[in-house]
């Protein structure tokens, strides 16, 4: 079974080499930029991947487009910014090629300081909280390493094209009675600084769109 990897990008030309090289045999890379202003494309397209622009700016916009490219049952989705390791993406698609799990999220498990900002380790934290609240799913992360049946995230008719993209993925999942999983995989330091995590303001804005996503989402 071949797997497609949807690939969110903003200037990762210095992480694609390392993110690309890693991808297991039988998982696709599906590179989305979303207005690189480095040289990210010609990276990507240099190494073989599918690379997609996507001219609407967002977190969300960038996972969705590469969710409507995709073509394989199972599609699974990272950062290309080298804090996830590609060759642990098994782990996290293993559960639902088996049938065992409908949504699989990597639970993030730091292997050296500095890889986790401890503004955005609590944020997460609390979100997790929340989510195990609202939708009894034993969840502690809302892990950027993700995968689920194609079909099935085409049919949550998911909105949001900002960072609460993972979270309505998550909530409109638990909705629809899905069995909501995790793994654990390797947390590392990224390549370059975060657009999220490595900025206190980055934090706070990606807050505000899950905040939203969470009044929304019913």
């Amino acid at each position: 079974m071949e797997i497609d990897v949807v690939l969110p990008c903003l200037d990762e030309e210095a992480a694609l080499p390392w993110v690309l090289e890693r991808m297991p045999v039988g998982y696709r890379p599906i590179v989305v930029d979303n207005g690189s202003a480095d040289d990210s494309v010609k990276v990507a397209t240099g190494l073989g991947a599918r690379v997609l622009v996507e001219r609407q700016r967002g977190f969300g916009a960038a996972c969705h487009a590469g969710l409507l490219a995709a073509t394989s049952d199972i599609v699974a989705f990272m950062d290309a910014d080298a804090s996830l390791d590609p060759r642990q993406l098994p782990r996290v698609v293993g559960p639902v090629r088996d049938g065992e799990s409908d949504l699989v999220l990597g639970r993030r498990i730091t292997r050296s300081v500095g890889s986790w900002p401890p503004h955005a380790r609590a944020a997460n934290a609390l979100l997790a909280h929340r989510l195990r609240r609202r939708t009894g799913a034993a969840l502690h992360d809302l892990g950027p390493m993700r995968a689920a049946p194609r079909t099935g995230l085409l049919a949550l008719g998911l909105r949001d094209r900002r960072f609460g993209y993972p979270l309505e993925m998550v909530l409109r999942a638990a909705a629809a009675g899905w069995r909501i999983a995790e793994a654990e995989v390797d947390y590392l330091p990224r390549t370059g600084r975060s657009k999220v995590t490595g900025t206190v303001r980055g934090t706070v804005r990606a807050i505000g769109d899950m905040r939203r996503v969470m009044r929304e989402t019913a």
